[in-house]
Parts: C-alpha cells; structure tokens; sequence
C-alpha cells in the first residue's frame, strides 16, 4: 500500500496580505475544494476566519451569486479551472498571470506579479484612480460653470464680462488641468 500526503502549497506572503486585508476590515473568506480539515487548517495559518471547503465549480459561483445578492462587493482572486466560473460572476475576477489560461480569461483583471501584494497595490491604485476621476470631474465642471455664463453675457449686470476669446483659453487650461492630474497616476506603477 502506499500512502500520499498531499498538502497545498501556500503563496509566499499570504498571510501578510490577509493581515493587511483584515485590518482594513476587508472581509476574506477561502472558497475550495479541498476537503474540510485541509481547508481550515491552511485558512488558520494565514489567518483567514471564512472557510468553505468540498465546493465544486459551480457552488463557488452560486456562493459568489448569493454574497453580491446580500450587497456585497465581491473581489474574488483566483488561478485554477475550478476558480473560472467564480471569476465571471464576481464584481472583479482576478487572477495571476501564472495562473490556467481560462482563469486568466474569466478575469477581469490579470496580475503580472504573481505576488499577492500585486493585491494590495490593485487595491491601492483603484482608490487613487476613482480620487483622481472625482478630482477631474470637480476642476471640469469647476472652469465650466464659472466661465460659460460669464462668457455668454449673463453676469454683464453685475459688471462682469470677459472676453469669448479669454474663456475659451481658460477651457483649455481645464482639459490641461485634468490631463496633468490623470498623469499623477503613472506614478503608482
């Protein structure tokens, strides 16, 4: 007879990034096919609470369905053929690039680290990224509330007037504004 134990193997920094998840109360949870006593077994070492184990394809799906019908905004992060339907229906399937090919096409983003802080800084970029569009949409309409009325003439009673000419500068002087302001961001690479 021979024996085999078969133990997952753990991504370098896991548990670090499930820390840094959880004390941004960020909820995680393991969805796997493994069985049980596997399951929350790796799920403790790394510091994860939420274990559902013996899940098939579909089941991981139908969990992820049922957490966005509870108004959860579900990140799921995973490499395999049997993470591939969980992907297509979360909010943002992510994968890494060495994960299988149909992983990384159910997902709508592929990480090129294959690094879980790639995770982290996703997160981080993302925020920045809707800062920044609220930021450019604030300057846009900003410049264009202020220089259309007074460029079309209705502020002329209270003695303020400009030139067509003037406010047409001043609306490029808006695009150069948000193009200057989108650009912070290459910085985050």
């Amino acid at each position: 007879m021979l024996l085999f134990g078969v133990n997952d193997t753990v991504r370098e920094n896991a548990k670090e990034v499930i820390k840094i998840l959880n004390d941004n109360h960020i909820e995680t949870m393991m969805l796997t096919g493994d069985n049980k006593k596997t399951a929350e077994k790796i799920a403790k070492n790394i510091g994860i609470s939420n274990v559902i184990s013996d899940v098939v394809p579909s089941e991981k799906a139908n969990i992820i369905k049922k957490l966005k019908e509870e108004n959860k905004f579900v990140m799921m992060c995973g490499d395999g053929i049997n993470d591939s339907p969980a992907l297509v229906n979360a909010n943002i399937g992510v994968s890494f690039n060495s994960g299988t090919d149909i992983a990384n096409y159910s997902s709508d983003v592929v990480l090129t680290q294959n690094n879980l802080y790639s995770i982290i800084n996703l997160r981080n970029i993302s925020k920045k990224t809707v800062r920044n569009i609220k930021q450019n949409l604030f300057w846009a309409f900003f410049y264009n509330s202020l220089m259309i009325p007074i460029s079309i003439g209705l502020l002329k009673p209270f003695n303020i007037s400009i030139n067509p000419m003037i406010a047409s500068l001043a609306m490029v002087l808006s695009s150069i504004t948000v193009i200057l302001n989108a650009l912070r961001l290459k910085s985050l690479e």
